[in-house]
């Protein structure tokens, strides 16, 4: 039996970094697969998730800055591969890193990731994935015992191993990023990469040299204390899945916890900070 899907179109004004914001709050809604056009995007959401006001909460629609226009209608179960391989491009981060699906050609570059090209998120387009993989390729992860929090792909774990980390937990709560995350672990013949099914939940009693959490400002919020309990002293956070706006209220509860900031990159007003404890 098929399952049926709700398809939005929506046409971005200015498409960038419209579309990029769109999709985030669209994602942590619920939408579980997109498709950028050249007029914004397509998203996808099963219909026994749907529900026609859960879009009252996209912050986005309601701003002054973008002019965003959609439809909507119920199609059958959409072939998410056929249509990443019409879409997909391989990203590349600072010439030193290329995240790549199977169909692209080979990259002569220090750090090459192949990333199935299902609707995870975590491919290295979104700005707060891009900078994560910049933040990693530019601090020590060797020998070092990370966590990959709201893991999507496992895009960000696969190259701290890459990088020297030697043992991951690699976790979401999203059964189809884990069972991707499992696939691209294997898939890029990683060792040392545990994938795990959940929450903070599952850090109990757990001790990490660093953290990485790529999720959004609430949960980030909330999970915060659970990341100060399982990091090891003198250890590192990185964080991102937030705009510009919300970087002082995040500085200001990792202060509270002990956290001391050391610095944070920018992309189109998402931003990726770095904290020491």
């Amino acid at each position: 039996m098929s399952q049926i899907y709700i398809e939005y179109q929506f046409t971005v004004n200015p498409l960038q970094p419209g579309t990029e914001i769109l999709i985030a709050e669209l994602g942590y809604a619920g939408f579980e697969s997109f498709v950028e056009n050249e007029e914004g995007v397509k998203a996808y959401i099963q219909k026994d998730e749907w529900k026609k006001e859960m879009l009252n909460d996209i912050q986005i629609l309601a701003s002054e800055e973008f002019t965003i226009d959609f439809t909507f209608s119920e199609i059958e179960q959409v072939n998410w591969n056929a249509e990443w391989e019409k879409n997909f491009e391989a990203i590349e981060v600072d010439g030193k890193c290329i995240v790549r699906a199977p169909f692209h050609e080979k990259a002569n570059l220090p750090y090459e990731i192949v990333i199935e090209p299902k609707m995870s998120f975590g491919t290295g387009h979104h700005e707060t994935t891009f900078m994560m993989l910049q933040h990693i390729l530019e601090n020590d992860f060797k020998d070092k015992h990370v966590l990959d929090m709201g893991c999507g792909t496992a895009v960000l774990a696969i190259l701290a191993e890459m990088r020297g980390a030697n043992k991951l937990d690699a976790i979401d709560i999203d059964p189809w990023c884990f069972e991707n995350s499992e696939e691209n672990v294997e898939r890029n013949n990683c060792k040392h990469i545990t994938v795990g099914l959940g929450d903070a939940s599952l850090l109990s009693e757990k001790k990490y040299d660093v953290i990485i959490a790529n999720i959004n400002r609430n949960i980030l919020l909330n999970d915060m204390a659970t990341y100060r309990a399982c990091l090891e002293k003198g250890g590192e956070l990185y964080l991102s899945g937030f705009y510009t706006e919300d970087l002082p209220i995040i500085t200001e509860c990792c202060n509270k916890l002990g956290f001391t900031y050391v610095d944070n990159k920018e992309r189109n007003n998402w931003v990726a900070a770095k904290f020491r404890i």
